[in-house]
């Protein structure tokens, strides 16, 4: 009997050993199980773009600032979910079930730490509290409500507390009418030591301090409200005095346009230093995402000549982790990389060499062997036309010139990418 157990006893150990051998699949790799796939990937598929085959899918951003350090916090673009809080198979915290849309399908801290740096969260005076939720007219009912709003809140202050150099923006579409509302959730979730004062923010498209001075001076959320009343009566900022913003919806993802929101200057202006580009549609399907969200780098081409070759801030999506590869996530590697150091990904950047100096990252799709993650797999094209302000020899990472720190330094540039199975 000694044989045989000796003998399962080592099939356990084989079997473990190979469950703790790390996995180095990269983006668009067969995979049969989330172990096939490399750090920041999972398997799955895209069967609305006709991808039935499991492969593996990015689902971690790469933060600019980590790798181009130290520049004004409007010169990185960031990701945003929509509808942070409108969360696929969440309970329903009313006792009545749920009738209404969805928008992700993970939980807000999921998100943070997957390198979401924004979210836009619905707020409405409801039960006594003030509640995330969705509405009909205006009005919050116990089949669109999500969560209380500081339970969220906590989540962000959890976040910030465990990640002190991390920065967070807070969008909130706000119905909130009760007095100080948003004030007291605000301070009951512990987020006031965070608070970015709206007597230091940037107006008229005046820059943004460096994201080294806001983590400095603990000035680490930035709250925006759509209510303008808040800015004299809470001091939160009216969204629209900051921002620059495209229409949301359906309308924001027509292919070759890129109109303003109504509330927002023309996108094109110069009155505001950061730009906020929505993209989703109007009603989100989960299994449609993966399709919708290869279309960014089009609607980035067509936003960034709209908004007089200004590249997004924030990038606004549903079902941010859906993609048939590289996803949202590529598509703001080649932002920064284009924005900040002249790279095709911010994973070519390199610390301290002059701008254009990239590492070379391989095949399109090939993951770096270093700690960041693949940032090559783009569907379409993103084209930056902007005039170089000097030689792009003289500029570091690492602290541009003071004549470079408001305009992008590389040259006009298109660029396609291949696999052996599509033209990108």
């Amino acid at each position: 009997m000694a044989a045989p157990l000796v003998a399962s006893a080592v099939f356990v150990w084989l079997y473990i050993a190979l469950l703790l051998i790390p996995c180095s699949g990269l983006v668009g790799d067969s995979c049969s199980s989330e172990h096939d796939c490399g750090t920041g990937l999972y398997c799955g598929n895209c069967a609305a773009a006709g991808r039935t085959k499991s492969s593996c899918i990015r689902d971690l951003a790469i933060q600019p600032s980590s790798i181009v350090k130290g520049l004004p916090f409007d010169r990185y673009s960031w990701l945003v979910t929509h509808n942070s809080f409108s969360i696929l198979g969440e309970p329903s915290r009313t006792g009545v079930e749920r009738v209404t849309f969805y928008n992700q399908e993970d939980s807000v801290t999921n998100q943070l730490m997957n390198g979401i740096r924004g979210l836009m969260l619905d707020m409405y005076d409801f039960n006594d509290d003030v509640w995330l939720c969705h509405s009909l007219q205006g009005q919050c009912y116990n089949f669109t409500a999500f969560v209380p709003a500081v339970d969220t809140l906590k989540e962000v202050e959890a976040f910030l507390s465990e990640k002190p150099t991390e920065i967070v923006t807070i969008f909130i579409e706000d119905y909130v009418r009760s007095p100080m509302g948003l004030s007291k959730i605000f301070t009951a979730a512990d987020l006031m030591k965070y608070w970015y004062p709206i007597s230091e923010m940037p107006t008229n498209g005046k820059g943004w301090p460096s994201v080294t001075d806001m983590v400095a001076k603990n000035h680490r959320l930035l709250v925006f409200t759509s209510d303008a009343s808040k800015e004299a009566s809470e001091g939160i900022a009216y969204q629209w005095s900051y921002l620059l913003e495209n229409e949301s919806g359906d309308p924001g993802i027509v292919p070759g346009s890129c109109p303003n929101r109504k509330e927002s200057q023309p996108l094109n202006s110069r009155s505001a230093s950061l730009f906020l580009q929505n993209y989703f549609p109007t009603i989100p399907v989960q299994n449609e995402a993966c399709k919708e969200n290869s279309g960014l780098p089009q609607m980035v081409q067509a936003c960034y000549t709209a908004a007089g070759n200004r590249i997004p801030n924030f990038i606004a999506v549903n079902f941010y982790m859906r993609s048939d590869g590289g996803g949202v996530f590529g598509v703001q590697d080649r932002i920064n990389g284009l924005a900040l150091c002249g790279c095709n990904t911010i994973s070519a950047c390199q610390a301290g060499a002059p701008t254009s100096s990239c590492q070379d990252m391989g095949a399109p799709n090939q993951t770096p062997t270093s700690s960041s993650l693949n940032g090559n797999v783009y569907s379409g094209t993103i084209e930056f036309k902007t005039h170089s302000t000097g030689s792009a020899s003289n500029a570091s990472i690492q602290g541009f010139p003071t004549a470079m720190q408001r305009t992008p330094t590389f040259f006009p540039k298109k660029f396609h990418y291949t696999d052996e199975s599509n033209e990108f």
